[in-house]
């Protein structure tokens, strides 16, 4: 058992091994690298595999029931600091791994033929292994400090895949935005871990827990020096895991290549954050202060994430919205205790995320012949519509991926989110009022997108040169309209349908030619259907790998009555002490199960229902009916309905406001610091500098060197001097 155990260092090792391998190769020898650029791939998903056979078997020995192992080292020995590195394998590290490596497998083999137009293909590579490695080496660190290198080194990766395009502008923002806001969030972290040690005196988790509820139940520690110390301390899960305030920089993350969306979204980036706050949760949960405010920043951000949602044009931005709204959900659980709930729905989320990303990038591909390769055009769900019957493979496992995330049973999402759900009613009915309400919003933006995309009339066709111009009695006036305007400037001339984009409007943005270029215009126009085409078999096989475990990963979960198990096979993997979930009643636990389950699959269906009225491509009504419904609702709902829309194609305007407070308010303050350095730090120096200048010249000339000058200067001097002396006398001694 431990034979295996010792050889954990491997998993991290072995991407890291072809990430430099790669870089190297670029750095030294770019040529040949690029022109054995498919083998570099092979050699990445290898290695990853290895590490991925040896995470399942890490994984099946705590199933079995295997201890918790550590493995540790001296790193800095001194009596006054000892820090060790090293790496512990106990179930929640195990679980990790076996989702990092698992998805990380399927997204290289899906960027394979993906990227495989792109110039910077084995870049890409390079900085997808490191990627992973950085992730893998956050999930086995044993300690605070450990766990802090490698989630810089996650958030370097994080800029270098979102600015992979760099000569975009849009993608240079972007990697930029994501790479300040998280700087925020480890300087609140480099914080708490600093307070933490000075109370503890330990990096080590475990001793730092130990340590800091002795020093509480000794009262050798003030809650007042504690509190602030733990509140600083989530602030870098906060930023990594997009929670609200420093959610801002997701959305625009997705200006990287579409492949890395599934690694941002299900298990490296944001789920870092994540992680980190399950793996300090035996000191959180002693201090109700911090858990509070966990639990209201997971609520806030899970209503915002999916209120946002519900507008959005981007096919990517609305999967980042709904990360950011499934990531509220997990922090939510952490905050009100329910651990297990937490751990649980970043397990069974994972999967049909990283299904839906990859999904989305398929039908991305298969719509950029037809309106162009600029991502303005091939991810606008309005240019979309009817791509199922075209990409039957994708729009299934799209499908599948969508039920899953509303939490519709048996899928994966379904177990954990309605655990949440009760959970947050139990503990506080207004979180549990809020995770309802996001749950009915999470089913209609979820079904929007999708009705949208792969259902209805393909609204993109050049060959008929038109889009339906209704869409729905809530955004037909905005959305129909204006992407009807979108698609009659997008899409191209008959005769040159090849290329939908003309490159001197955006040559600045497509110059370094990392957007997949289009065949050649004159030898592809025979060739060229109007129509999407089913992406390539490469594309393919990820995603059919990824419906198994959206199928069947939630089980996992499903309560049982064996006793000496707990409540279900996760409770036997993860500590029950922290959980929540293990207090089910035997007797009535089928009940009690039923009920929490009708409450949240009525609310998501309700939100699908709500939607498939709205874009569906069955009407309910006659289309008279439903057009003259539809201006009667105009009339009625106008206003309401337009501030509802803006406030949400906005963003909720906090982008807006940031830009304000944040850029703006730093330039005003950088000029008024600049005019006070200038003219008053500056005046002041100069001031002095030029009065004794003055002074040194008024001298100058009263040192002639004439002795008349001088006899005279001495002759003055006393004459004044004895009138004040006499003048004085007088005064005093009359």
């Amino acid at each position: 058992m431990e034979s295996i155990y010792k050889y954990g260092w491997i998993i991290p090792l072995l991407p890291l091994v072809s990430s430099i391998t790669i870089g190297l190769g670029l750095f030294f020898f770019p040529k040949a690298t690029k022109s054995l650029r498919r083998t570099y791939a092979i050699i990445s998903t290898l290695l990853l595999s290895i590490a991925m056979f040896i995470s399942f078997d890490l994984l099946w020995q705590q199933i079995a029931g295997s201890p918790t192992y550590r493995y540790l080292w001296s790193w800095i020995p001194d009596q006054d600091v000892t820090l060790e590195v090293g790496y512990p394998i106990d179930p929640l590290t195990s679980i990790m791994l076996v989702l990092v490596t698992t998805i990380g497998v399927t997204v290289m083999i899906h960027s394979d033929s993906y990227m495989s137009h792109d110039q910077g293909y084995v870049r890409f590579f390079a900085y997808l292994s490191l990627s992973t490695a950085s992730m893998l080496g956050l999930v086995i660190s044993p300690n605070s400090i450990q766990i802090y290198i490698f989630r810089e080194l996650v958030g370097m990766c994080s800029y270098l895949l979102i600015g992979f395009w760099f000569t975009r502008p849009s993608a240079a923002n972007a990697c930029q935005k994501a790479f300040i806001t998280n700087r925020v969030g480890d300087f609140g972290l480099l914080l708490g871990t600093s307070g933490f040690y000075w109370i503890t005196g330990s990096f080590k988790f475990e001793d730092l827990f130990e340590r800091f509820n002795e020093s509480l139940a000794n009262h050798e520690v003030s809650l007042f020096l504690a509190t602030p110390c733990a509140l600083l301390f989530p602030l870098g899960p906060v930023a990594k895991s997009a929670q609200f305030p420093l959610h801002v920089w997701l959305p625009d993350a997705m200006e990287g290549p579409t492949p890395i969306s599934a690694p941002i979204h299900a298990a490296t980036m944001v789920a870092a954050g994540i992680f980190l706050v399950a793996r300090m949760f035996p000191l959180f949960k002693t201090l109700p202060l911090v858990m509070s405010s966990i639990s209201w920043v997971g609520g806030v951000t899970a209503s915002l994430g999916a209120t946002v949602a519900l507008a959005q044009k981007d096919l990517k931005r609305v999967l980042a919205y709904s990360t950011m709204s499934q990531l509220g959900y997990m922090m939510l659980a952490l905050g009100i205790g329910s651990y297990r709930a937490a751990s649980f729905h970043l397990i069974t989320h994972a999967y049909p995320k990283a299904l839906s990303s990859p999904g989305s990038g398929s039908v991305i591909h298969s719509m950029e012949p037809i309106v162009g390769y600029c991502p303005d055009k091939s991810q606008n769900i309005a240019l979309m519509g009817g791509l199922r019957k075209y990409v039957p493979i994708t729009g299934t496992t799209f499908l599948l991926g969508t039920l899953s995330l509303c939490g519709i049973p048996p899928l994966a999402c379904f177990w954990s989110k309605d655990e949440i759900i009760a959970d947050s009613w139990l503990y506080f009915p207004i979180l549990g009022w809020i995770a309802r309400f996001t749950a009915g919003l999470t089913g209609f933006y979820t079904f929007r997108m999708y009705s949208l995309t792969l259902e209805g009339d393909f609204r993109a066709n050049p060959s008929k040169n038109l889009i339906s111009s209704y869409v729905s009695p809530w955004e037909n006036s905005r959305f129909g309209t204006s992407s009807q305007k979108q698609t009659d400037s997008a899409l191209p001339l008959a005769q040159n349908r090849i290329e939908s984009f003309d490159p001197s409007e955006n040559i600045q943005e497509f110059s370094d030619k990392n957007v997949k270029n289009s065949v050649s215009t004159q030898s592809s126009r025979e060739e060229y259907s109007p129509h999407p085409k089913e992406s390539d078999n490469t594309m393919l096989f990820p995603l059919l790998i990824l419906t198994i475990p959206t199928l069947l990963v939630g089980f996992i979960g499903v309560p049982s009555y064996q006793e000496e198990m707990g409540p279900d096979l996760l409770s036997h993997w993860l500590d029950p002490s922290l959980s929540l979930s293990n207090q089910i009643n035997y007797e009535n636990w089928l009940l009690e199960f039923i009920a929490n389950a009708t409450v949240s699959v009525g609310t998501a269906s309700l939100g699908i229902f709500t939607a498939s009225i709205l874009y569906g491509p069955i009407p309910f009504f006659p289309r008279d009916l439903r057009q003259k419904t539809d201006l009667q609702l105009e009339g009625i709902l106008g206003h309401f309905s337009s501030l509802l829309y803006n406030w949400s194609y906005s963003r909720g305007y906090i982008d807006g406001y940031y830009n304000i407070v944040f850029i703006k308010g730093t330039r005003i303050l950088a000029k008024i610091i600049s005019f006070f350095d200038q003219w008053i730090i500056d005046g002041i120096v100069n001031g002095v500098g030029i009065s004794g200048s003055f002074g040194g010249e008024g001298s100058r000339y009263g040192e002639g060197g004439r002795i008349s000058y001088y006899l005279f200067g001495f002759i003055s001097g006393t004459i004044i001097l004895l009138l004040v002396v006499i003048n004085y006398k007088h005064d005093f001694f009359p």
